[in-house]
């Protein structure tokens, strides 16, 4: 007996047979292998990078765990303190917060210097960290609840981020930093999607 039916030979009952001479051995073969269409082998990928390789379950988890909502939050408080922490070095020196050298007054020490950079440059690092974790942990629940991936989550986002950063200094605050926020994240979205 072939796996191929043959196309010459018929049944009793009229009718060609699919897998197997036997009507029987046809229709149980028939139930358990279903018909002969293999939809997986049609499937067309465009080659537009290169070649098409079909992802491994492994690299399908460190996709899914590198776009979720907590691994995008930790990066974005760590990335930010560091960028914060690299801006408030370059404030702090560039501080005129010195002491006049012709005046009379006690000489800061090389020790109030580097508490005074210390402290300015972890206080910038803090700050950056948590607008970058408010901003994405705002960005991907509204993204998530949306379902839908476009320029206007992140301005929804910075519009939050910004009234809640600035309604520590009250509500007109609040509505101006939102808006500020919101426009300059729509800005930098918009270069980065169409430069």
């Amino acid at each position: 007996m072939s796996i191929m039916p043959d196309t010459d030979a018929k049944r009793e009952d009229g009718t060609k047979p699919r897998l197997f001479e036997s009507a029987e051995l046809d229709k149980m073969a028939m139930h358990f292998v279903g018909n002969l269409n293999r939809y997986r082998e049609n499937i067309v990928i465009p080659k537009s990078n290169g070649p098409v390789k079909i992802k491994t379950n492994e690299e399908k988890f460190i996709e899914t765990a590198v776009e979720s909502c907590g691994f995008k939050s930790t990066m974005a408080c760590v990335m930010g303190y560091g960028l914060g922490a690299a801006l408030g070095l370059f404030s702090a020196s560039v501080n005129p917060n010195m002491s006049d050298p012709f005046a009379n007054e006690k000489k800061q020490t090389a020790r109030e210097v580097l508490r005074e950079m210390r402290q300015t440059t972890h206080s910038y690092a803090k700050n950056f960290a948590l607008i970058g974790a408010v901003f994405s942990i705002v960005e991907c629940t509204i993204e998530s609840k949306r379902g839908v991936t476009d320029w206007r989550n992140g301005t929804y986002a910075g519009g939050i981020t910004g009234g809640l950063i600035g309604l520590r200094a009250g509500i007109k605050a609040g509505i101006i930093g939102g808006l500020g926020f919101a426009a300059f994240s729509s800005a930098i979205d918009y270069y980065m999607h169409h430069r």
